[in-house]
C-alpha cells in the first residue's frame, strides 16, 4: 500500500540520517595526544654519548647499538660503578638538553599533527630532578625547534598518569604513577634501548616517525 511504502521509506531516511550523524561524530571526535619529549622528538641517547665520549674520552662506553634498558646511568654502572655518576652528570650539565637534535621525521609529524582536524597535541615530559638547567631547556628547546606557540602546549611533570589525553606517545616501557589507570593508551615509540624488548599483545609500538602514526591517531577516533 502507498501509506506503507511512504512510512518505510521515511524509517530508512531516518536510519541513514542516524548512521550519518554518528559517521560525522566519529570522524569528528576531539583527541587529545601526548608526545613525550626525550627520545621520541629530541634524541636523548646520540646527545648523551656524544657529550659522554666528549667530557671522558678514555672511558668505556656503550654504543647505542648495545643500549639496553631505560636508564642509562644503571647500564654505566653495571659497566663500572663510579660510571653511574658520570653519566649522571651528562644529562645535569649545562645546554644538554638544549643542544639535543631532533629525532628524524619528529618535527614535522608534531607540526602536521598540531594541524590537524580536532586534534590537540601536548608535549608531556617529565624534568630530571636536578632542575638546574632542565625546565628552562625543555621550553627553549621547544620554541627553537617549533616554534613559540608550542611554549602553550608544554605540560612538565614527573608523573604522566594524572595527565588527561587519549594518546601517550613515550620511548619509556612502563609508566606508573598514582593513578593506576591512566586515561590514555600509551603507544611505545621504538629506541635503542627498547627495541628488543617484546611488548605485550595489547601494547602498540611507532616503530619510528617514518611508521604511520597517523592511521595510530585516527584508530583512536573510532
Amino acid at each position: 500500500a502507498p501509506g506503507r511504502e511512504t512510512a518505510r521509506a521515511r524509517h530508512l531516511s531516518t536510519v541513514y540520517s542516524q548512521h550519518r550523524c554518528c559517521a560525522e561524530m566519529s570522524t569528528n571526535t576531539r583527541l587529545r595526544v601526548l608526545v613525550d619529549m626525550d627520545g621520541v622528538i629530541a634524541d636523548f641517547e646520540e646527545g648523551f654519548l656524544r657529550k659522554y665520549r666528549e667530557r671522558y674520552p678514555n672511558e668505556p662506553y656503550i654504543t647505542l647499538e648495545d643500549r639496553r634498558g631505560f636508564w642509562v646511568s644503571t647500564q654505566y654502572g653495571e659497566l663500572r660503578s663510579d660510571l653511574c655518576e658520570k653519566a649522571i652528570s651528562i644529562w645535569e650539565s649545562n645546554n644538554f638538553f638544549l643542544e639535543l637534535k631532533p629525532v628524524p621525521g619528529a618535527l614535522e609529524a608534531v607540526k602536521e599533527m598540531s594541524k590537524m582536524e580536532n586534534t590537540d597535541v601536548f608535549i608531556c615530559t617529565s624534568p630530571i630532578k636536578h632542575y638546574k638547567y632542565c625546565p628552562y631547556e625543555k621550553y627553549a628547546w621547544v620554541e627553537k625547534h617549533l616554534g613559540p606557540d608550542f611554549l602553550e602546549q608544554i605540560i612538565l611533570t614527573r608523573d604522566k598518569t594524572v595527565v588527561t589525553g587519549d594518546i601517550l606517545i613515550d620511548d619509556k616501557p612502563d609508566i606508573l604513577g598514582v593513578e593506576p589507570t591512566p586515561s590514555w593508551e600509551h603507544v611505545l615509540f621504538t629506541a635503542c634501548h627498547n627495541k628488543h624488548l617484546t611488548t605485550i599483545p595489547t601494547q602498540r609500538r611507532l616503530l619510528s616517525w617514518a611508521d604511520d602514526w597517523r592511521a595510530t591517531l585516527e584508530s583512536k577516533r573510532q
